[in-house]
């Protein structure tokens, strides 16, 4: 893996991170009264076009990042279906 590429895989790394504690959050609360379906849903569609383009450029610190902030995206999502709000 060249320098390039760990930036990638770190910058990927913070900003994928940086959902972890609203998962919590929401998971403890049980409360997902504050968050913005409509916000997450359009940034849950940018991370999939992210991902479209990390596969078709065979980027692996964009597909990584993206596919785990895909997951954690849904899962908010998902969450605030269940919890509601």
């Amino acid at each position: 893996m060249n320098y390039i590429d760990v930036i990638g895989m770190l910058a990927g790394g913070l900003t994928t991170v940086s959902l972890v504690p609203q998962v919590l959050k929401i998971w403890r609360t049980r409360s997902a009264n504050d968050i913005s379906l409509g916000m997450f849903a359009l940034f849950g569609l940018g991370v999939v076009l992210w991902l479209a383009d990390g596969l078709l450029i065979d980027a692996l610190p964009v597909i990584v990042a993206n596919a785990v902030t895909l997951v954690l995206t849904l899962t908010i999502i998902l969450m605030k279906w269940r919890f509601g709000g």
